[in-house]
């Protein structure tokens, strides 16, 4: 799973989740020939981003190339179970990325157009935030 080695701060506030905008960065397709773009507002998870990942990598069956174009850097903090209210804001518990609509998350590159087609189709099942398939202009 992916998690930055270092941070600056170890406990971030949650900040608002909607009304943020499009992405005006990673917004179109550069690296490979085909994308997974983002059509909503929320966080990915770094064990999402394994989820696609996976998934994408067994589809092609390593023939093809695959790029990620996000990265969680966000800490996400957790209470323990059953614990009275009080007591300050809990541990880190893992990392996400904030997504806008329109960024593009992964990219492949190296493969037919249905493989490619059918593997971001799959992949998309994984993550919280609706998606759809995306070609280089």
């Amino acid at each position: 799973m992916l998690f930055p080695k270092k941070v600056q701060h170890r406990k971030w506030q949650k900040g608002k989740k909607r009304g943020l905008g499009v992405a005006t960065r990673i917004n179109s397709v550069s690296f490979g020939e085909f994308g997974l773009k983002s059509l909503d507002h929320g966080w990915v998870t770094s064990r999402q981003i394994e989820a696609v990942r996976r998934v994408m990598t067994r589809y092609v069956r390593r023939s093809g190339k695959i790029w990620i174009r996000v990265f969680p850097d966000r800490p996400v903090t957790q209470k323990g179970n059953e614990t009275p209210m009080g007591g300050g804001k809990g541990a880190p518990d893992h990392y996400v990325t904030v997504v806008k609509p329109g960024t593009v998350l992964f990219e492949m590159g190296g493969i037919t157009k249905e493989s490619a087609m059918e593997a971001i189709h799959l992949s998309g099942y994984k993550l919280g935030v609706k998606t759809k398939f995306v070609e280089k202009v």
